[in-house]
């Protein structure tokens, strides 16, 4: 065997070891950061040898920031629902329900957790994953093996032995509650509406057109049903300690139960101990655990007749309202805020409670000193459900929205077509301008260590920063001018911003707050525009040739740049030395040779990876599209093209080129076509 061959199979195979190890049986060998050169070897090996290129390879995992769409299919089995009870008396009824149509026969239980995610089939065969769908109707789904690729819990080939050669496996894509808290405190801080709970998110998550963004957010998952003609084991519980073998990640919690008391009991120690578990629950679920009693049980229309789920009750508690307090966001968006009178629930004091937008504050019809109902149940963020009308003092109005800011006085303004209202006054608005400052230091965006909220705002109140520019105009005797700062401390800021004068310019244009420009559209204009310059000059039509950038990005680019006060900021910025537009070397070698051709990649290559050709086509001015529709131009087709893209891009006339005749397309330029 070639020794590069054998180097990158011995990579892969360890680090999917490793991934096991991390993520499935959570007991890490290396460290992170050993990990993780270890992967760069191998990411490095496969671009020197692209022949070596493998779909199923670890550094597949990043995901892709290619938008695509999504395709359905039919489930081979329906994936039915479960019967829903929410007492033990009903879960103890369905138990001699089934002795009784099993003609006495008394059978075993198999308890497990309901996990509150998002449900996924997988199909494998040959040992490696082949399809993923989502649950859709029950009857077919969307196709999202790309974005499920990127859960590193689920494995992409696997281990041991003695799994079919076709099976398939059903589980629950879920979002850990440290994910969805890190998720909920981004979306927060960048005034984009959260997600109530970590079933919303992981949903949500899943059905992104942007693969890379998936990678990103944590995904989990867990897997409870194995189905296939050639199963290892007559009855569920063994078939999923044979799944655990060949690496899916089995819930510890799944029990065999023998009697209606140990039902009784697990669901008495599973409605206290799930509350410790890393990820959300909302019940449990009992199935029978023979396959042949099982058949013998049958399904209803909507369900099996051999499982059932409880439900567990959400936890909720009634509390004062002190006052409604109104937040100003970094974008001006005015929050409402329940003050509450300090309560416990689920384990902590909650004493605020956000109530979103004055519609919601409508339909709940809040009072002055109302007693509300506070909910966590499945969720980690406070809600408010309702209110106690039996409890409302005489003689208490109805909270009323505000009108003006209470910032900065000025007239709120309502967007358009949604329920938020906002304080137009962006550049003279204090919270607002705190908001910029806080995000334009931000991790993601300069990354400027030492300057967190309370540093933000107090170097707006000592009129040391009134404008992101003026961060870089701050020494050390300024900063220890500040309560608080002392030498160290203020060499460590300036030491930051000094890093950050080579933060990439993708990151920049993220740091600078432009409305709706979030962090992957930022990269998606930085790459395609190349300057802040260029940026500045372009109209509408040319900011809607940007992949991603619909009517309202352009305008809201159009509308910042405008501001005479925003392209003095950019004008201090780059006197100070930031980077407003990508490296020469980067830039090197592009050409518009493709001119804006939109492509869709499909198939295995030979002479180059995937990804390099979706750099390629970007690199000469094209666009790389997911999925194939009358806007195509070009399908770019490797060995294995799936039969349904090709007989589609026939049937709409759209050129089927391979790799050969599109190096040649972007080494002269000639616009060759092949069907």
């Amino acid at each position: 065997m070639d020794p590069i061959k054998q180097q990158i199979d011995s990579l892969r195979a360890e680090l999917n070891r490793h991934n096991h190890n991390y993520y499935v049986l959570n007991a890490p060998e290396i460290s992170d950061r050993d990990f993780d050169l270890m992967l760069k070897q191998l990411e490095q090996l496969e671009r020197e040898h692209p022949e070596y290129d493998d779909p199923y390879s670890p550094t597949h995992r990043v995901g892709s920031d290619i938008t695509k769409g999504f395709t359905q299919a039919a489930h081979i089995y329906p994936m039915l629902s479960l019967g829903n009870t929410y007492s033990v008396e009903e879960v103890d009824q369905w138990v001699r329900r089934t002795e009784t149509a099993l003609m006495g026969q008394q059978p075993t239980i198999v308890g497990e957790m309901k996990f509150d995610g998002t449900g996924i089939s997988l199909i494998y065969e040959h040992g490696r994953l082949l399809r993923a769908v989502t649950r859709g109707d029950g009857e077919k789904g969307d196709v999202v093996t790309d974005n499920v690729a990127t859960i590193r819990s689920i494995p992409l080939e696997l281990r041991g032995e003695g799994w079919p050669d076709f099976f398939e496996i059903r589980g629950e894509i879920v979002l850990p509650w440290t994910s969805f808290e890190r998720l909920n405190a981004e979306r927060a801080y960048n005034e984009e509406p959260l997600f109530a709970n970590p079933r919303n998110a992981a949903a949500g998550t899943l059905k992104l057109q942007n693969s890379a963004e998936v990678a990103a957010r944590g995904l989990d998952a867990y897997f409870y049903y194995l189905l296939g003609d050639n199963l290892p084991c007559d009855n569920h519980y063994d078939n999923m300690m044979e799944a655990r073998k060949w690496g899916f990640k089995v819930s510890d919690a799944m029990t065999r139960l023998h009697s209606i008391d140990d039902v009784d009991r697990f669901i008495n120690y599973w409605d206290t101990a799930r509350k410790e578990l890393p990820v959300a629950t909302d019940g449990l679920v009992f199935k029978i655990n023979s396959l042949r009693q099982q058949l013998n049980l049958g399904f209803t229309a909507k369900s099996p007749r051999w499982a059932i789920a409880y439900k567990f009750q959400a936890e909720r508690a009634l509390t004062r309202l002190r006052f409604v307090s109104f937040d100003v966001g970094r974008m001006g968006i005015i929050t409402p805020v329940a003050n509450l009178e300090p309560v416990l629930l689920s384990g902590t004091i909650v004493k605020r409670a956000s109530l979103h937008n004055e519609d919601i504050m409508r339909t709940l019809d809040i009072h002055t000193d109302d007693m509300l109902y506070v909910e966590k149940g499945g969720e980690i963020i406070p809600k408010i459900t309702g209110v106690d009308l039996d409890a409302r003092q005489p003689g208490s109005t109805a909270v009323e929205f505000v009108s003006h800011c209470p910032a900065c006085g000025a007239p709120l303004v309502r967007v358009e077509g949604e329920a938020a209202w906002v304080c137009p006054d962006r550049w003279h608005c204090p919270p607002q301008i705190i908001g910029r400052i806080e995000h334009f230091v931000g991790r993601h965006m300069m990354d400027i260590d030492g300057i967190g909220e309370e540093t933000a705002a107090a170097l707006y109140a000592a009129g040391l920063v009134r404008n992101i520019a003026d961060l870089y105009d701050l020494t050390v005797e300024r900063l220890m001018t500040l309560e608080g700062f002392g030498q160290r401390s203020a060499e460590r800021v300036v030491d930051g911003l000094r890093a950050s004068l080579a933060v990439p310019f993708e990151r920049v244009l993220y740091a600078l707050s432009i409305p709706f420009v979030g962090e992957t559209t930022a990269k998606r204009i930085a790459r395609q525009v190349r300057s802040v310059d260029r940026l500045m000059e372009m109209d509408r039509t040319a900011l809607m040739g940007i992949e991603d950038v619909g009517p309202r990005i352009a305008d809201s680019i159009i509308d910042y740049f405008s501001v005479d006060a925003n392209r003095a900021t950019v004008e201090r910025l780059r006197a100070a030395g930031v980077q407003l537009a990508l490296p020469e070397e980067e830039t090197a070698g592009h050409t518009d040779r493709l001119g804006g051709k939109s492509f869709v990649i499909s198939g295995v290559f030979q002479l180059n990876s995937r990804e390099r050709y979706k750099e390629l086509i970007e690199a000469n001015g094209g666009r790389n599209v997911g999925s194939i529709s009358r806007k195509t131009d070009y399908v770019l087709a490797g060995d294995n093209m799936g039969p349904a893209k090709l007989q589609k891009a026939e049937a709409l006339g759209i050129p089927v080129i391979d790799e050969q005749t599109f190096l040649a397309m972007i080494a002269d330029g000639e616009p060759a076509e092949q069907n």
